[in-house]
């Protein structure tokens, strides 16, 4: 038994001995072919290249190292930004929103949703309510198209309460710009609240009292009130899906619309709309106003056609009436030329 105990170290060392020396025999033989020892070494090569870096991507994108992410959801924002650094995710504010209901600083969305797992060190994208409020200045755009009006208006982030059509030869020209109710001039230093309009009154001739309404169904609500205004149409009620609300409100679309598109209406008319967030009733709502617009479409040719027949047909009329009025002249001038030429012999 003692014998036994002391012959496993001599055979384990035989071993290794054996097994370093059958290695340096494989090199040996290797390296006594060139080509042979080439491919090993790329092989070896390669194995390499592709361990480390698997290492690197494992340390890099930091592999296993998944973290729930917080509902951030009506915290204010001083304490998400501590909570956020303690677990290993960074706060960014993309945008802000000011609702009334809520508490200044107050997170009111967030990118991604509490509860979704994703990897340490994660940025995380919240919209916060602002403590009040943005107040812009109004610019001045008296004298100008509604549409460099409009454009104007929209850049500075405000848009139109109310068009207020008024007789000018100016048709579609901003005549006055209210704020209100009091007029602005070139000198108006005038601060309103952001997402507020003004009243606007717009020349219009008579005779070119009318527009075609343009399609809002598809838009989303900044978008369609946009293209109203560039028509003289006023926007009217706006009406709000269940479920709509102030955070996903510029996700929703209109899927209705009071006066469908291509109808012809008064300038100044007031257009409601309804909004959705469901993307089926938009697309069907949209299907159905295209087709009723193509028949409006068709009936609008075929009346203006109607009228040119009939001014084409009165027109006619009117040169037949001339003609035999200047017969019948030339005649009675003719008849009394021969009786005076009678009378004279």
């Amino acid at each position: 038994m003692q014998d036994m105990e002391q012959n496993r170290p001599r055979r384990r060392r035989k071993a290794k001995s054996s097994y370093r020396n059958s290695i340096s025999g494989l090199i040996s033989h290797l390296r006594q072919s060139p080509l042979a020892w080439n491919a090993v070494l790329i092989v070896l090569t390669i194995l390499a290249i592709i361990i480390v870096s698997t290492i690197a991507m494992n340390i890099i994108t930091r592999h296993g190292t998944h973290r729930t992410v917080p509902d951030f959801m009506g915290v204010k924002i001083t304490d998400v930004e501590q909570t956020a650094k303690k677990r290993g995710f960074r706060i960014v504010i993309v945008d802000s929103l000011f609702v009334p209901a809520y508490e200044g600083g107050i997170v009111l969305d967030q990118l991604p949703k509490g509860g979704v797992e994703v990897k340490a060190g994660r940025k995380v994208y919240v919209t916060i309510n602002s403590f009040r409020q943005k107040m812009v200045k109004v610019p001045y755009v008296a004298g100008r198209s509604l549409r460099q009006a409009k454009n104007m208006l929209e850049v500075a982030g405000l848009g139109i309460e109310k068009l207020v059509y008024e007789e000018d030869i100016a048709t579609n020209y901003v005549l006055a710009e209210l704020v209100n109710g009091k007029e602005l001039n070139e000198q108006s230093n005038v601060e309103i609240e952001m997402g507020e309009g003004v009243v606007l009154k717009v020349g219009v001739e008579p005779e070119k009292n009318t527009t075609i309404v343009p399609k809002a169904i598809g838009q989303g609500l900044n978008a369609a009130k946009s293209r109203l205004w560039e028509q003289g149409l006023n926007v009217g009620k706006i009406n709000f899906d269940e479920g709509v609300n102030l955070l996903n409100q510029k996700d929703a679309r209109v899927y209705k619309q009071s006066i469908n598109h291509n109808a012809s209406v008064q300038l100044g008319s007031a257009v409601d709309l309804w909004l959705t967030l469901d993307e089926e009733s938009v697309k069907k709502s949209s299907v159905a106003s295209d087709k009723r617009a193509n028949e409006l479409e068709k009936e609008r040719l075929e009346a203006e056609k109607a009228l040119q027949d009939s001014l084409e047909q009165a027109e006619r009329g009117q040169r037949i009436d001339l003609i035999n009025a200047l017969q019948q002249s030339s005649q009675q001038n003719q008849t009394v030329t021969e009786t005076s030429e009678d009378e004279f012999f």
